[in-house]
């Protein structure tokens, strides 16, 4: 059994994939080819806004859009400890300092509540995570950053496709990034991200940005990057794009299937009222993870762990001075949380096999 089936999704896909790869491999425009500009139109499309810089992954958009904010050193960036390490790194690599505030348990995603007792005079941009396939409360957030001016990206890596109240996410703030690494909801074959905004100055920015600092050949107007997205990958993305409405209708039908075969024995998926959810991940919290990790193994089914150790934890961040005990819903995620194997080519009964054996593996270890 595959934890994220993506053999069996080119295998559905082949011909338009190896089409798509095919025309590049003809024309020969590998950097910067037409079908770069062609997904930036149908992805700014698709999420409702004015412009998409596709990038070179998912991390480079986060530095893209605070560079492309004038963020710096002094500047002091709010996001959460529990997510992946590129939404800290990003704000450490423009010189600004990463402000970390916790999470609601049920959504994973930021606390609007905790959020404003956080930001200060040095506050320059807030950055949400989008967790596991649902959208932030930016209702709230975007309320609270309005009233004191401050920019609000939002890191939908993991929330592409998902919409609130009617809205896709990346089309709710500033600034939106999102990823097209294999194991995201929408994906290339390689490293590869976009970001989405309605800012005609910033996108402008942004582009000069991710080529080396000029949108003209030879004329360097800002220090930028290599931060273009390749052809091919361009290519495969655009060949998922026409089915990926299909693969989150998919997401959302095993997603319920296991919230209602595994609700009575340990915590699931919290939706928001208003949300829908794409479900990067099933994730699920057990107090006992590790043995339930075991038991499914034992019986054949993967899992992984997204994420073991909050970013206050790691050793990197131990300079700004955060103790264990400072985010207790982040800490206690990180300790519970265990995924499941979900891709939209999941069939019902092998839903139902691992809920089956989780069950039977919870109720053991009680």
């Amino acid at each position: 059994m595959q934890f994220i089936d993506l053999k069996k999704q080119y295998q559905v896909l082949q011909s338009s994939i190896d089409a798509r790869i095919r025309q590049v491999l003809e024309h020969g425009q590998f950097i910067m080819g037409p079908e770069v500009s062609e997904l930036e139109q149908q992805l700014a499309d698709y999420v409702g806004t004015k412009h998409c810089i596709s990038v070179a992954s998912g991390t480079m958009s986060l530095e893209i859009a605070l560079r492309s904010l004038q963020i710096g050193p002094g500047d002091e960036v709010i996001t959460v400890p529990f997510t992946w390490i590129s939404c800290a790194e990003t704000i450490s690599l423009v010189g600004a300092t990463p402000v970390f505030v916790d999470i609601d348990l049920k959504t994973y995603n930021l606390d609007p509540a905790l959020l404003e007792s956080r930001i200060t005079e040095k506050t320059k941009a807030i950055l949400p995570v989008s967790l596991f396939g649902q959208m932030a409360d930016y209702q709230k957030i975007n309320a609270i950053a309005n009233r004191f001016g401050i920019p609000v990206i939002e890191d939908a890596a993991q929330s592409f496709g998902a919409t609130k109240l009617g809205r896709k996410s990346c089309s709710v703030t500033k600034f939106a990034s999102t990823s097209f690494f294999p194991a995201k909801p929408l994906g290339c074959y390689g490293d590869g991200g976009a970001l989405f905004t309605d800012d005609d100055e910033l996108a402008e920015t942004s582009k000069a940005i991710r080529t080396h600092g000029g949108v003209a050949r030879h004329h360097h107007t800002l220090v930028g990057t290599n931060g273009r997205l390749d052809t091919i990958q361009a290519a495969i993305v655009l060949a998922k794009l026409p089915h990926f409405d299909w693969e989150v209708e998919q997401r959302n039908r095993i997603g319920a299937l296991y919230s209602s075969l595994l609700s009575d024995s340990c915590v699931t998926p919290t939706i928001l009222d208003g949300n829908t959810h794409v479900y990067a991940q099933y994730t699920i919290r057990v107090p006992d993870r590790n043995l339930l990790a075991q038991h499914l193994k034992d019986d054949g089914i993967p899992t992984a762990v997204y994420y073991p150790k909050c970013l206050h934890e790691q050793p990197v961040y131990a300079s700004l001075g955060y103790r264990y005990g400072e985010f207790p819903a982040s800490e206690q995620a990180s300790r519970e949380v265990i995924s499941l194997p979900m891709h939209p080519y999941l069939e019902n009964a092998e839903v139902e096999q691992i809920a089956s054996a989780c069950r039977k593996a919870i109720q053991h270890i009680n």
